[in-house]
Order: C-alpha cells, then structure tokens, then sequence
C-alpha cells in the first residue's frame, strides 16, 4: 500500500459516523420438525429510534399463533473511514444489505448485537460462528453511506504487473 493512501486512512481512522436503529427480529413456529419448534430471522432495519441507548427491553409489535415480531432498540451503525472500500463494494451490488449479527439471549431468543453495513466485517463475525442476517438496506442508511463513501473512499490505482520473461529464464538454467 502506498505510503500516502496508508497516512490517508491513518488519519482517517478516528474519523466516524454513528447512525440510531431498530431490529425487527421475526420468530415463526415450525411444525413437523422434531429438532425445531421455532424459526428467527431479521425481518428489517429502521433508522432512527424513539428508545435511543435503551437496549434491555425490546417491544413487541405483533404477537398470535403464526408470527412473533419483535423491535429492538438501541443499536447503532457505525461507518468507519477503513471499511469505506467494503461500504462501496456493499452499494454496487443489485440490492445492497444491512447485515444483524444476533447472539442468543439468555432466554435462547436471538438478541441483535450489532448492526453493520461492512460486507467484509459480517463475514468475519460468520466466519466466527456468529448468526448474521442480511436485510435489505434502508433508504436512509443507503444515502448516509453513499455520501460517506464519497467522503473517505479512494481507490487505489491498478498497477499493471510486469510480467518475467521465461526465455530469458530457460536461458539462464541451461
């Protein structure tokens, strides 16, 4: 990496932006499976949050026999100046994701944890066995990170390799 593009994104580091969002998780009952009763996905995000900082009690927004859907509050997105390549990547692509990394509760319910937009850090968090759910990426968050990209992303120049010429290397074998 060249040495000015790593002062870039030295400098750029503590540079970052943090967006307030909901989770709506949505539970389902399965039935005729003997190893499962219930199944969980992240159904949605929502940005912005009436309950900021109040991550304990989630707040359920439908209940009866066929779903469960349930919010949580109190997460953050946070848009880092060294992911800025991964957000770009994650925009380019036909339907751009958030993607919710759960962990279970004590309960055995899966709690959000975090919430990103880093395609590359969500592969990481599910290489490490983690739960992560991709949901589709609101409108609001989709500006947000286009005019942060725009701000911090520079790609890096291709170089062209030069490429070894192997006459001159049976030459120098013989």
């Amino acid at each position: 990496m060249p040495a000015d593009r790593k002062q870039q994104l030295m400098g750029s580091q503590a540079h970052r932006t943090t967006f307030p969002v909901s989770v709506v998780m949505e539970r389902r009952p399965i039935h005729d499976n003997q190893w499962a009763t219930e199944s969980w996905q992240a159904i949605g995000v929502t940005v912005g949050s009436a309950y900021q900082g109040q991550h304990e009690n989630p707040v359920p927004l439908v209940e009866n026999d066929s779903v469960t859907q349930i919010l949580w509050h109190g997460l953050l997105v946070e848009l880092f100046a060294d992911e800025a390549e991964s957000y770009y990547h994650n925009l380019m692509v036909p339907c751009p994701g958030c993607y919710v990394i759960v962990r279970p509760a004590a309960d055995g319910t899966p709690e959000p944890i975090l919430v990103t937009l880093s395609f590359d850090a969500a592969q990481a968090y599910q290489e490490g066995d983690e739960t992560v759910y991709s949901v589709t990426l609101p409108p609001e968050l989709y500006r947000a990170a286009e005019a942060f990209v725009i701000d911090h992303y520079v790609p890096e120049k291709r170089k062209k390799r030069k490429r070894d010429s192997w006459k001159e290397q049976t030459n120098a074998r013989s």
